[in-house]
C-alpha cells in the first residue's frame, strides 16, 4: 500500500473531518474511497455529466417506444392558472376512470 500527502486548507479539512466523524470513519479511509472509486470508473463523472447521461437514456427510451413530446402539449398560460378549470378536468377524469 503506498502512502500520499496532500495539502488542504484548514476549512476543508475541518468538514472532512466532521464528514468522517458523522460516517465513523477516518479522513484517510475517506480520501482512499473517493480515490478507489474514481480509479476504477476511469474518470469520475459529474453530478451534471451523470443527469445529462440520464435525460439522453430517458429521450432514448421514449423514441424507442414511440412516444412523443412537445411544448404544444402544455396547457396554454391562461388555462394552466385557472383553477376552476382544472378542479371540473380532474372530476372529470375520477367520473371517466370510475366509469370503466
Amino acid at each position: 500500500m503506498k502512502n500520499i500527502t496532500i495539502s488542504l486548507d484548514e476549512e476543508t479539512y475541518r468538514r472532512a473531518r466532521i464528514a468522517a466523524s458523522q460516517r465513523d470513519t477516518s479522513v484517510s479511509a475517506l480520501v482512499r474511497t473517493a480515490l478507489e472509486e474514481i480509479a476504477s470508473n476511469g474518470a469520475a463523472e459529474s453530478p451534471n455529466e451523470e443527469l445529462l447521461r440520464t435525460l439522453d437514456a430517458v429521450r432514448e427510451s421514449m423514441i424507442a417506444r414511440g412516444s412523443t413530446f412537445s411544448a404544444a402539449d402544455r396547457l396554454p398560460r391562461e388555462e394552466l392558472y385557472d383553477r376552476a378549470a382544472r378542479r371540473r378536468e380532474e372530476q372529470e377524469h375520477r367520473r371517466n376512470d370510475a366509469l370503466r
